[in-house]
């Protein structure tokens, strides 16, 4: 009888292995591996936000709409509660995107802002921020692009024949993924200009204060 039992279990996972599951498994802990890497990249983006406005505002306090489009931005992205059961659901999924998107857009436009003010350019700490958020953006776009690989490939898996039959049986389901719509943008970081920075003339918004 346990003889019995070995060969049953031994064609049993012969059975799954050439049914796909076991790259149905592969390929689903490669996502949440590539999600939680996503995630670590977005949180230290969102982490940089609060000394960075803090920087500008010492030069720029009247740029007051910019900066609360920033902070408001940054507040939308700390209110979605991105668990791993996130990437399972479209609409949450859709509604972070969007949230990291109008981050990515406020955090350009203040760095446009900043380039009207000399002295903010040449402040030693805004141009180690500058540098913190370009290279937090590079590896953004790199987490982003390995990501959408992996649902990609989970996806093709997913739907093909016989691996599909597999899916239905266990339960694997297509999985949301990044648009492409604004891929082109978001994979060009915020500009950073390490030039000498020009002295600021009487007319200079820095003249104001």
């Amino acid at each position: 009888m346990r003889y019995l039992w070995r060969v049953l279990l031994a064609a049993l996972v012969l059975s799954l292995t050439g049914c796909g599951y076991n790259a149905l498994q592969a390929q689903d802990e490669q996502i949440k591996a590539s999600w939680s890497e996503v995630l670590n990249q977005y949180q230290r983006r969102a982490d940089l936000v609060p000394n960075l406005v803090s920087t500008v505002k010492g030069y720029a306090s009247h740029e007051k709409e910019v900066l609360e489009q920033v902070t408001a931005a940054r507040a939308r992205v700390g209110g979605i509660q991105a668990t791993p059961e996130l990437i399972n659901d479209a609409e949450a999924f859709a509604k972070f995107q969007a949230a990291q998107a109008q981050l990515s857009g406020a955090l350009s436009r203040l760095l446009v802002v900043s380039e009207n003010y000399p002295q903010l350019k040449a402040d030693a700490s805004f141009r180690d921020l500058q540098a913190q958020l370009e290279g937090t953006e590079n590896r953004i776009t790199v987490a982003r692009n390995r990501y959408i690989k992996s649902v990609q490939d989970y996806n093709v898996t997913v739907r093909s024949f016989p691996t599909n039959l597999t899916a239905m049986s266990f339960g694997f389901k297509v999985k949301p993924n990044f648009t492409v719509e604004n891929e082109k943008a978001i994979s060009t970081p915020p500009r950073v200009d390490f030039g000498t920075a020009p002295s600021p003339s009487k007319g200079s918004p820095e003249g104001a204060y």
